[in-house]
């Protein structure tokens, strides 16, 4: 077999492209490449086929999508000494290609990624808004036959999501409590405004610090463990054995973790702002000689009920928010083990991003408020 070879030379505005050797799969391997040297976009075009050995459908469509790819489809080229054969093998690969020739012009690609994420981002919205009516409509069903709600799945539910999360979040509060009054009482030391480190701290915890890591917490613990159990469940057609048995899984899954997060997401919050201000009131009695009843009487005057209330009235939104995205991911899992996986990530982070978004803006709301 005689090596393929591609060569491009240029007649004045016309571009000569000669082939030689046998274009056919099995010399695959040797097939040429566009000469670099060749950039220039002429007015007319001839591919010339006078020294071509032999041609089979695999090397058409590779010396087709060569040209194609350097905005020279086949409809632009005028044939010049192919045999019949060759001929009609070329301009049949040609009609029916998968490949196109690409639009001249220079890429978008921002554009085209831009566009698919406002794709999914729509039918993301889509799919959120018909869960919010399916679940509307349960509530308002069981509202009418109070006999549908699941007492003994929501207890159980709030088992998991608040009493077993109790330590956890004492703990994290605690230490972030003493690490923030360490880090904010060393400054204050330098100018004596050591009393003040107990107005930052409490105001900080109540009112931002806490919700918002609390929440974050939940979605990474309990969001996750939320995907994880529809998933599962999904994949193991228990779903499908819960219609057939004449039970909705909105009334018996999806409503009791949603009432769940929502009731336990204050009492998580309050928690966490308990242990925070202790945190902060052991480390200011032995870093700044402020002592617990000093700084329980500052408290007092630094933050007013307006603030705590403030934070606890996120909680709740915050809860609505991460059940809904647990529940709307753990229900499009794909019958797979990896897609759970996948819906166990995207829970997490999307949850973590709604609820960081949500606070900000609530914070620049009530800032414009006045509040």
């Amino acid at each position: 077999m005689i090596v393929p070879s591609l060569q491009v030379t240029l007649a004045g505005d016309t571009m000569v492209i000669a082939v030689a050797g046998d274009w056919r799969l099995q010399q695959a391997g040797q097939w040429p490449v566009w000469p670099e040297s060749a950039s220039r976009r002429p007015s007319s075009a001839v591919l010339d086929g006078s020294q071509l050995a032999s041609l089979d459908p695999s090397g058409a469509w590779w010396l087709l999508d060569l040209l194609g790819r350097h905005g020279l489809p086949v409809n632009r080229l005028a044939l010049r000494g192919f045999s019949p054969a060759t001929s009609a093998i070329l301009t049949l690969v040609g009609q029916h290609a998968v490949r196109g020739a690409p639009k001249r012009g220079r890429e978008r690609a921002w554009v085209l990624a831009l566009g698919r994420f406002s794709h999914r981002l729509a039918g993301h919205a889509g799919d959120s808004l018909r869960m919010i009516g399916h679940i509307s409509e349960e509530m308002l069903g069981m509202l009418r036959h109070p006999g549908r709600f699941r007492l003994k799945e929501t207890f159980a539910q709030f088992d998991a999501v608040f009493v077993q999360a109790i330590a956890l979040v004492s703990l994290m509060m605690f230490l972030l409590g003493v690490v923030f009054t360490y880090l904010l009482g060393r400054q204050a030391m330098q100018y004596g405004a050591s009393i003040y480190v107990v107005d930052g701290t409490t105001l900080a915890t109540c009112r931002e610090l806490s919700p918002v890591l609390v929440a974050i917490l939940v979605a990474g613990r309990s969001g996750s463990a939320i995907t994880a159990q529809l998933g599962t469940m999904k994949f193991d057609e228990e779903l499908d054995a819960l219609r057939v048995l004449g039970l909705s899984p909105w009334t018996v899954l999806i409503i009791p973790r949603l009432l769940a997060l929502i009731v336990a997401m204050p009492l998580l919050v309050f928690i966490g702002d308990l242990a925070g201000i202790a945190g902060s009131m052991l480390i200011a009695n032995l870093q700044l000689a402020i002592p617990p009843s000093m700084f329980i009487d500052r408290i007092d005057t630094a933050i007013d009920p307006g603030t705590v209330i403030t934070g606890l009235a996120k909680a709740p939104l915050f809860g609505i928010f991460i059940g809904l995205i647990a529940c709307h991911t753990g229900l499009k899992v794909e019958r797979n083990a990896r897609s759970i996986g996948l819906s166990t990530t995207a829970t997490v982070v999307e949850s973590i991003v709604a609820v960081i978004l949500l606070n900000a803006i609530i914070a620049v709301s009530l800032s414009w408020l006045n509040l």
